[in-house]
């Protein structure tokens, strides 16, 4: 069965391979970035070797909140209902981390943008659907400070927290929404794949990347995956495996998900 898959951060690395390889398949594809450019190379590139599949582009920066939700309305006006949403886009090593209102470019486009996308989507799947969002094995306990913007991390400690933060949410959805929702799944795609990301934080060509798209089109498509809600994937193991404790802590994360809305309606974003 074709399904219609939203991937966020498909022109490059981890997504883009992930979008290829649904293509292949046949799945009708939203895909998202935020170059112009880039998004039509890919476009083209994939419709070229693979003609049958259908692909819709959208175009949004996710450091701007305000881009986040006119992203959502766009998808909301176009379709009805989404089977699959990959939040794969992410970053790690910036130049200047810090928007002009002061706030973690780490925290927005890893943690928060995602959220509120996921959010705002919600009433287009059902309980056949699924959220996958990409954590890390690099998890940290986060400093709400820090994801106020009133305290400047490192890149590794803010990738570490924004990444335990999204599993958190993750888990925390997975316990709140009732039987009608789509199921809430996060996964390490597996560490120091060789996206662009990593070659610019570390240095390094790292491992095939192949191996991260491979476990994200596992998620959206295989039985494996189809009632596992709230739980996390490491694919450094290749299993199911737990997350750091934190993102088993309700209150914790109740607290998380409630700084999160503050920062974004401080952002001027609506959550749903």
């Amino acid at each position: 069965m074709k399904k219609t898959i939203l991937l966020t951060g498909a022109t490059d690395g981890i997504g883009l391979e992930t979008a290829k390889l649904l293509a292949s398949k046949g799945h009708t594809l939203l895909l998202h970035g935020r170059s112009k450019s880039k998004l039509a190379q890919v476009t083209k590139s994939i419709s070229q070797d693979y003609p049958e599949t259908t692909i819709d582009i959208f175009l949004a920066d996710l450091t701007n909140l305000s881009e986040v939700e006119a992203l959502a309305v766009k998808v909301k006006n176009h379709y009805s209902n989404i089977d699959v949403l990959i939040n794969n886009a992410g970053v790690l090593k910036i130049p200047n981390p810090v928007t002009d209102s002061g706030y973690d470019i780490r925290f927005i486009v890893n943690t928060i943008a995602p959220y509120i996308l996921t959010k705002h989507l919600l009433p287009l799947f059902n309980s056949n659907g699924r959220i996958i969002n990409l954590s890390s094995a690099a998890q940290a306990p986060v400093n709400l400070e820090a994801l106020k913007g009133e305290q400047l991390l490192s890149d590794s400690d803010a990738y570490a927290q924004s990444k335990l933060a999204i599993t958190m949410w993750t888990f925390q959805l997975s316990k709140s929404l009732d039987n009608k929702a789509p199921a809430f799944i996060a996964i390490n795609p597996a560490s120091f794949l060789g996206s662009k990301m990593v070659k610019e934080a570390y240095g390094s060509l790292g491992r095939d990347i192949g191996i991260g798209a491979n476990v994200l089109v596992r998620a959206a498509l295989s039985d494996e995956f189809s009632s596992a809600t709230g739980k996390y994937f490491d694919n450094d193991l290749g299993n199911w495996s737990q997350p750091h404790p934190d993102a088993l802590d309700e209150a914790k994360s109740k607290l998380l998900i409630l700084e999160i809305e503050r920062v974004a309606n401080e952002l001027g974003a609506q959550i749903p």
